[in-house]
């Protein structure tokens, strides 16, 4: 065999072959750039409601809002009872004590429920106080010498004792709604819740008016020198200061019921819802009638010459004319609980459903404590 000769031209590219099996996963690369985010899904459903977190501190209050619509009127209210208007039944004291000036010689004094009005027996007028702070509100003509008065619940009547009539005045203003003619010096008055009984000190006689027109209904028998005058919510009882007793009436047909000793000169009275106390002025003392039998429940001590007596829900008070003072009594048993300087001469006292009222008859004053 000859010598190889020079390497020939390459040959043109074959087909290529098939592909080869995959070879092994080599390692991951790092990880590429966060792409950008994909648009919002559609809102998940609504999940359970958490517990009620702690309430947060008070804020400051707001301005006021503007006034609200006026409402509708209410139901009419009931009024003054009559009756409680004629026991005098107002409310318990609480005592806060100052004088007014209330003209010359004060010697009679009722209450409205609001105002007290006092008789002055040296001028012939008639006086109207606030009862919460003792401002004059009025200032009113009657006739001579005054004395007792009485409110009916609309009107306040007025005795006067030295023209034998009884003036009868509007509360709301004073205005003079009539003058009625009584027996002769007419002195103590009161409402029985119906009539208005005048007790008329120089004929024995009380007399009664319907205390609507102030018409006379009767004219009836009491004791010697009727004075003091006061109901018992059926009755009505009468103080005779030269008898030295007390007389019980019928309210409706005016017999005279019973007639009961006390002390001497017995003067005003008051009712304590069970019984009568009369203030007995010639014996220093003060007498307990009970009201239903006319039995004497018991004669207390108080100083000289008592004249006016009030009961004020708890307590029955007495004015001690010669001393200058008012008593307080224990109800029970009339035991001296207190005893309050006033003016000169307390003659006459009234209660205002929050304090007692007295009238100074020696000065020109009333006193309210």
């Amino acid at each position: 065999m000859g010598p190889a000769g020079p390497q020939g031209e390459p040959g043109a590219v074959g087909a290529a072959g098939p592909a080869g099996p995959a070879g092994p996963q080599g390692d991951m690369g790092p990880a590429g750039p966060i792409g950008p985010a994909g648009l919002a899904g559609p809102a998940g459903p609504a999940g359970a409601t958490g517990a009620t977190g702690p309430a947060g501190a008070k804020g400051a209050t707001g301005p006021a809002g503007p006034m609200g619509l006026t409402g509708p009127q209410g139901l009419p209210g009931a009024g003054m009872n009559p009756l409680h208007i004629a026991t005098l039944r107002w409310y318990d004291a609480n005592r806060t004590g100052f004088q007014v000036e209330a003209g010359m010689n004060p010697a009679g004094v009722a209450c409205d429920g609001a105002n007290v009005w006092v008789t002055s027996y040296g001028e012939s007028v008639v006086r109207k106080f606030r009862a919460s702070d003792g401002a004059i509100l009025g200032t009113f003509p009657v006739g001579m010498s005054p004395i007792g008065i009485a409110f009916d619940g609309t009107s306040m009547w007025i005795t006067n004792s030295d023209e034998d009539t009884v003036t009868r005045l509007r509360v709301s203003d004073g205005a003079l709604l009539g003058t009625v003619p009584t027996g002769a010096m007419p002195y103590g008055i009161a409402f029985d819740g119906t009539s208005v009984w005048v007790a008329n000190l120089a004929d024995g006689t009380v007399s009664r008016l319907r205390a609507s027109d102030g018409v006379a209904t009767g004219t009836f028998a009491a004791g010697p020198s009727p004075l003091g005058v006061a109901t018992d919510g059926s009755d009505i009882w009468v103080t005779n200061v030269n008898g030295n007793t007390v007389t019980k009436i019928d309210g409706v047909n005016g017999t005279r019921r019973a007639t009961v000793p006390v002390g001497a000169s017995p003067y005003w009275l008051a009712y304590d819802g069970d019984s009568m106390w009369i203030a007995n002025l010639g014996s220093s003392s003060v007498t307990k009638v009970r009201t239903i039998d006319g039995v004497v429940l018991g004669t207390f001590p108080v100083g000289s010459q008592p004249a006016g007596v009030v009961f004020d829900g708890s307590s029955i008070w007495v004015t001690e004319y010669a001393g200058g003072t008012v008593a307080r009594l224990r109800l029970s048993d009339g035991l001296l609980l207190r005893r309050v300087t006033v003016g000169t001469n307390p003659f006459n006292a009234a209660f205002d459903g929050m304090n007692v009222w007295v009238v100074n008859f020696g000065g020109t004053t009333a006193s309210r404590f």
